[in-house]
């Protein structure tokens, strides 16, 4: 089976949760800078989500220009990553509309921690979709971010009830980990080409 359809479809869910996270953020009554005070936390829930969809999206787009074909369980397991996609709006409003408190903060960290451990099964699904020497499996390597980044949230979820802050500072580093672009598949693409 052909990867266009899987690409596109993911493409259009993807917009979709960007579409929702930012319809979320409300207008405020008021035409002073200080009716905007009470947005911050919203709006800055809201930049860590979309960079984390616009991350997801990226390696997303990589890891698939990688593979030649998908099966049903790459589908399925591609379902499943989208699944946890679609619930930042949710985590994300929660997080911001009550300023970052421990419990939204941990939802918030629990549904970061499905979304990767979906995109893990899905690379894995496809590596093993590919077959004995993948251009996957060759770029992804040890893969040492994507075994740090649960770990990471684990210790953020547990910290938000004992240091609150600490969960977002961990969920920022962890987001800028990920925004140094990751050229381990373009790099093999290009010498496989060669």
């Amino acid at each position: 089976m052909g990867k266009g359809h899987l690409e596109a479809f993911s493409d259009g869910v993807i917009a979709i949760i960007i579409t929702i996270m930012v319809l979320e953020m409300k207008v405020p009554h008021g035409e002073s800078v200080e009716s905007l005070l009470p947005l911050i936390p919203v709006f800055l829930s809201y930049v860590l989500s979309f960079v984390y969809v616009g991350i997801y999206w990226n390696n997303h787009h990589h890891m698939l220009h990688a593979c030649t074909r998908v099966s049903g369980s790459v589908l399925w397991a591609n379902i499943h990553l989208l699944f946890w996609l679609s619930l930042f709006p949710f985590a994300t409003g929660w997080m911001g509309e009550n300023h970052f408190s421990p419990m939204p903060s941990a939802l918030y960290g629990a549904v970061l921690l499905m979304a990767a451990i979906a995109y893990c099964m899905l690379q894995q699904t496809l590596i093993a979709r590919e077959g004995q020497a993948p251009v996957l499996k060759t770029a992804v390597g040890n893969d040492w971010k994507g075994k740090l980044s649960p770990l990471i949230y684990v210790v953020a979820i547990v910290s938000t009830f004992w240091v609150q802050w600490m969960a977002q500072v961990l969920y920022v580093m962890v987001a800028l980990l990920w925004l140094v672009p990751d050229r381990r598949i373009e790099h093999v693409l290009q010498h496989k080409e060669t």
